[in-house]
């Protein structure tokens, strides 16, 4: 599977955010993409996953499943923590199971995982910023999907959980996944090609 991106450009609210941005990334690979607040990192992996709209240039996705856009072949963990405050920890994580595709999935291990076994029952209104970050990450782990696509993934996140995500991201690749990631600092991959963006305000 190869993910690339030629002469992309962005433009919201009247304002052209990034242009003239191209990568390439395989299976087995991943991007790191810095710049400065506003340069456009967020804007970027929002229009590769399909949430905003191409201004100019082209992303194609060769390999993988032919009948799929990239959005139903990747995971994207935004700035938000998309949970519903009322259901409990491994209620929230069964519900994204199934939107996603994997049905009736054991959430068990990847609550396990992300050190929120223990919580499971807890209603997720009760979690800390911390918390609500890692049980986002335990979806990148109930659903195999082979992109992930992350927008500052260590936000909130302690030192051992930053390193915990690292080692979720360092066998993601070495399984052979793709990955992109938008970040203000290192992430532990030695090896991640980087892709800086300029301007902005």
């Amino acid at each position: 599977m190869r993910l690339s991106a030629s002469d992309l450009a962005c433009q919201r609210g009247g304002r052209d955010v990034f242009a003239g941005v191209s990568f390439s990334v395989a299976s087995g690979e991943a991007l790191t993409i810095s710049g400065r607040n506003g340069a456009g990192k967020s804007s970027l992996l929002r229009v590769v996953v399909g949430l905003v709209r191409i201004a100019q240039g082209r992303i194609a996705l060769e390999g993988g499943d032919p009948d799929s856009s990239v959005a139903e072949q990747a995971h994207y963990l935004g700035h938000q923590d998309a949970l519903k405050p009322s259901l409990s920890v491994a209620e929230n994580l069964r519900f994204w199971s199934g939107f996603l595709g994997a049905g009736a999935a054991d959430v068990g291990e990847p609550l396990a995982a992300v050190g929120l076994d223990g919580l499971a029952d807890l209603p997720a209104a009760y979690l800390s910023a911390g918390q609500r970050r890692r049980l986002s990450i335990a979806r990148l782990l109930a659903v195999k999907r082979p992109i992930w696509l992350l927008d500052e993934p260590t936000s909130a996140l302690d030192t051992a959980a930053q390193e915990r995500l690292s080692e979720f991201m360092r066998a993601h690749i070495a399984g052979g996944g793709l990955l992109l990631a938008a970040t203000h600092g290192a992430l532990g991959l030695t090896d991640a090609q980087e892709l800086r963006l300029g301007g902005g305000q």
